[in-house]
């Protein structure tokens, strides 16, 4: 997880660095500390509230603090190896107690800046991983704002993935991480995910509900599996496998209407192909994609009335979500400026 160059949720976390103030080390207490060849010239982040006692431990646990924030920090590299050099990679386990004793608090940004301190720290620590997807998943499931949700829940996702494969004795990592993909509409992963959770768990409540989450996935699969074949070109075997769930509780999917657009678009069979991705958008009303095939379908029948509608709607849709989008990152940008 290269926190450094993917950063989606920093801009959520930055504004609480406003917190600190920055000044350098003398000479003199690098030289007696022996940490002269790393932080000559480095300025060090001191607490506002902790100006009058400032200690090695303070300083250690404030560019955790900052590198947790912002991984691009100028002085990463330094900050890790000051921390190593006055502790050792065990530093990581205070930071790890530390975010989740706030996010029982329900201070879920603040657990997830102290989570990814540790995962630059001791990159091997696959609780880091875990408790940063946890507190990734609590924080989503608190806000209501599309884009952060978004963000938090592929940071989470992302977390509990290299959770398992750091430590793929972690049965909560893969507890968590089936309910993540299972939210992405990943049901096949999600099964596998599961049964291994069944494999590593000694929790027998847990255990008997993803049991019966497992046989409530038995459908889905079989969904996938035509949304797999019509995305390898196996057009008719796709029809086939998705027909049967047009009817009953899988009705409302709107992926189960897409696909079977795109499968008789594939057949060149564009009337049946419209329909279809009609009901796409009657289940989901701004679905570009669906747009975007509509208007290629009545370009190719000549009908360019509907293809103007569509064609508008297309701009519309996109224009409202680029201004969602510049809004967002205009309120990141304004919490970064008070830091």
């Amino acid at each position: 997880m290269d926190l450094q160059d993917k950063d989606r949720i920093g801009q959520y976390l930055t504004a609480q660095l406003s917190e600190m103030v920055f000044d350098e080390l003398s000479a003199a207490y690098l030289k007696k500390a022996g940490i002269a060849d790393i932080m000559t010239g480095v300025p060090v982040p001191i607490r506002k509230t902790e100006l009058g006692s400032i200690s090695t431990l303070a300083i250690a646990r404030n560019m955790a603090f900052v590198i947790g924030c912002d991984p691009s920090f100028r002085y990463k590299e330094n900050y890790i190896a000051y921390v190593l050099r006055a502790f050792d990679k065990r530093f990581a386990e205070g930071l790890i107690a530390d975010g989740v004793e706030a996010a029982a608090g329900g201070n879920y940004e603040y657990a997830c800046i102290q989570f990814r301190a540790a995962m630059q720290i001791d990159p091997e620590n696959a609780n880091a991983y875990y408790c940063y997807g946890r507190a990734c998943k609590d924080a989503y499931e608190q806000g209501d704002e599309e884009e952060r949700v978004g963000r938090f829940k592929a940071e989470s996702l992302e977390a509990f993935e290299i959770a398992t494969i750091k430590n793929p004795q972690l049965a909560e990592a893969f507890y968590f991480l089936g309910y993540g993909y299972v939210n992405l509409g990943l049901y096949i992963k999600a099964k596998l995910t599961w049964d291994e959770f069944m494999k590593l768990s000694t929790d027998e409540e847990l255990k008997k509900e993803i049991a019966g989450r497992l046989a409530q996935l038995v459908q889905p699969i079989e969904i996938e599996k035509g949304y797999n074949m019509v995305l390898s070109g196996k057009y008719e075997e796709g029809i086939e496998a998705l027909l049967p769930y047009t009817e009953g509780q899988y009705a409302s999917w709107w992926p189960l209407w897409y696909y079977l657009g795109a499968a008789y678009a594939g057949l060149e069979q564009d009337e049946e192909a419209e329909k279809d991705f009609l009901q796409v958008l009657k289940y989901s009303p701004s679905n570009i994609e669906a747009m975007d095939e509509l208007v290629k379908i009545y370009e190719r029948l000549g009908n360019e009335e509907k293809a103007l509608k569509y064609r508008t709607k297309l701009e519309i849709v996109r224009e409202n979500a680029a201004k969602d989008k510049a809004e967002a990152e205009l309120a990141g940008l304004e919490g970064t400026m008070h830091c």
